[in-house]
């Protein structure tokens, strides 16, 4: 049995939910998974700016992070009532409770990538309003140091380094799967 046709065995049609950092990869990764498990994919960065009419950046500006943050949980509520999707989620989801009753619909994968990784890929991107500061590097420290304890919540957690391709990330993943579900067919002893 091929590794991929075991974690689809395994996962019965559950929703894979990935969080982390912005810059982490999970757009990326999420597609390659989705192909891979024959699930659809989703955004909910992609998607709050379709139910808003308007980016990230503009929702920020014009209405404020908690409204952002109201319009995160709604997209993530109504994705958490599917099956087989592969769902890449903004960085900041993981702060409010509500939302972890949604993730824990799925299996949550934590794509943990350092900050010097982050700051790598993310030097030259001006959409994220967060790092819209004089010290990026220092802000996303202090990112990543409120949410570390809530990311580690997550089912699976997923080492990236500097190195690591999306497709390797992804085979990574389905990898690792089948050490944190169970299959009544093949116990582990």
């Amino acid at each position: 049995m091929r590794a991929v046709d075991l974690v689809k065995d395994l996962l019965k049609g559950t929703s894979v939910f990935l969080i982390g950092m912005m810059g982490a990869g999970k757009t990326t990764v999420g597609n390659l998974l989705a192909t891979e498990l024959g699930y659809r994919f989703f955004d909910t960065d992609s998607l709050i700016e379709k139910v808003a009419g308007k980016t990230i950046k503009e929702i920020f500006a014009d209405d404020g992070e908690e409204s952002f943050r109201e319009l995160e949980a709604l997209v993530l509520s109504d994705l958490s009532a599917y099956t087989k999707l592969v769902v890449a989620t903004g960085g900041g989801i993981v702060l409010r409770q509500m939302n972890w009753s949604y993730l824990r619909h799925g299996l949550v994968i934590w794509l943990d990538a350092s900050v010097e990784v982050l700051v790598e890929r993310l030097q030259d991107d001006t959409t994220r309003p967060l790092l819209q500061t004089a010290d990026p590097v220092s802000a996303l420290q202090k990112l990543l140091n409120r949410r570390r304890n809530l990311y580690a919540q997550a089912d699976l957690h997923i080492q990236i380094s500097t190195n690591d391709t999306p497709d390797a990330i992804a085979a990574r993943i389905i990898a690792e799967i089948p050490t944190v579900l169970k299959n009544p067919k093949y116990p582990l002893d």
